[in-house]
């Protein structure tokens, strides 16, 4: 119905997420399915909805916002690492999928980033400083992300200079995770 009106969908950026910090052993279900819901099934189901059309016109870019939480791990965040990793696995496997079809489907993994969530995270007062404090001392470039930070491979990623690369997995995350 989208594409009726407003013509056919040339990329998505999946940027949906949300999470509760919270200790894996002191949630419950009801959270897991939000957290799910927002973070694997949103994702999944965009795809659903513009990979015909792009494939049918063998065009098309998706950019999937995860998360270096769904790479490495990430304490008060088992379920939302779990759908971010997930959102990487599927990510590769529809760039397989696709890659006849001329689409690409790319990631990027941001670090910790100076959001709201972020804040809500580190909270306020001494506890909040300590966490700041550790997470700028683990990041060789000895700051947080910005949401700035991260637009530049989305853009990139989403336009035709980015035509051969899929299936790829972009950290932005001020070297906190290099990997080789």
């Amino acid at each position: 119905a989208f594409e009726a009106k407003a013509g056919p969908t040339h990329a998505l950026v999946n940027n949906a997420g949300w999470d509760k910090f919270a200790f894996f052993l002191d949630t419950e279900p009801p959270l897991w399915d939000q957290l799910i819901a927002i973070n694997l099934k949103g994702p999944i189901n965009m795809h659903h909805a513009v990979l015909k059309g792009m494939a049918q016109r063998r065009a098309g870019r998706i950019v999937n916002i995860s998360s270096d939480a769904g790479r490495v791990g990430s304490s008060m965040e088992a379920v939302y690492s779990a759908c971010k990793g997930g959102i990487i696995a599927f990510t590769k496997t529809m760039a397989r999928e696709m890659a006849r079809s001329g689409v690409t489907l790319n990631a990027v993994c941001p670090g910790p980033t100076d959001t709201p969530l972020l804040a809500t995270f580190m909270g306020e007062g001494e506890k909040g400083k300590k966490i700041h404090d550790a997470l700028l001392s683990a990041i060789p470039m000895k700051r947080l992300g910005r949401p700035e930070d991260i637009a530049g491979i989305v853009v990139f990623l989403a336009s035709d200079e980015a035509a051969y690369i899929t299936g790829q997995v972009i950290s932005a995350s001020g070297g906190l995770t290099m990997a080789g």
